[in-house]
């Protein structure tokens, strides 16, 4: 009887985990490459960085979803350029980009809990409310940590921050839509990633 208990919520290996882990840091690293919209002089690019962070917390879940963007950053911190534009290094702490970069493992860890609590009982029209998981996170982590950021860097008051800010809304909506579609296919194709 225990024996058939613990195989119906098998959970998956450690080696499994740390592999999904790099595997997101990297798919986070090549949407962060790819061709980056100029937003004026603000000096922060609209790439797909944003939808790749989100798609990582909700496939992945809080724990894995953070260290997965945690190692991206710690990789592109170290040199490596996988930064928007090539950047890397610790010169992006000097960039306008910094508070938007740093928000991003918390935002993953946000997206992902909310979902994996979501994805606990069936629901209809499950992309959306993946999407709304991932929405919130960046509202409340990502936009707020970008504000911060472009304040401090270019020496903007906050309602200036705020406003170029509102800027990048339109795209993070629609990416976190996707990302809220992608994440919805992966769980019902791959059920046991939530078994972490």
């Amino acid at each position: 009887m225990a024996t058939n208990t613990t195989s119906s919520v098998r959970r998956t290996s450690p080696a499994t985990d740390l592999a999904l882990i790099a595997v997101f840091a990297g798919f986070v690293a090549a949407f962060a490459l790819t061709p980056a919209i100029p937003v004026g002089s603000l000096g922060v690019p609209i790439t797909l960085q944003t939808l790749a962070v989100a798609l990582t917390g909700l496939v992945l879940g809080p724990r894995r979803g953070f260290l997965a963007v945690l190692l991206y950053l710690v990789a592109g911190f170290a040199g490596l350029p996988i930064f928007a534009g090539g950047a890397g290094g610790l010169g992006v702490f000097a960039k306008p980009s910094i508070g938007y970069l740093l928000s991003f493992p918390f935002a993953a860890a946000l997206a992902g809990f909310l979902a994996y609590r979501l994805l606990a009982t069936p629901r209809r029209a499950l992309w959306a409310w993946l999407a709304g998981a991932g929405l919130v996170a960046s509202f409340v982590l990502v936009h707020p940590a970008g504000i911060a950021g472009m304040a401090t860097i270019l020496h903007l008051d906050l309602g200036k921050a705020v406003l170029a800010d509102l800027l990048y809304w339109p795209g993070d909506v629609i990416k976190n839509l996707v990302a809220g579609f992608i994440a919805a296919q992966v769980h019902r194709a791959f059920p046991t990633l939530r078994r972490s």
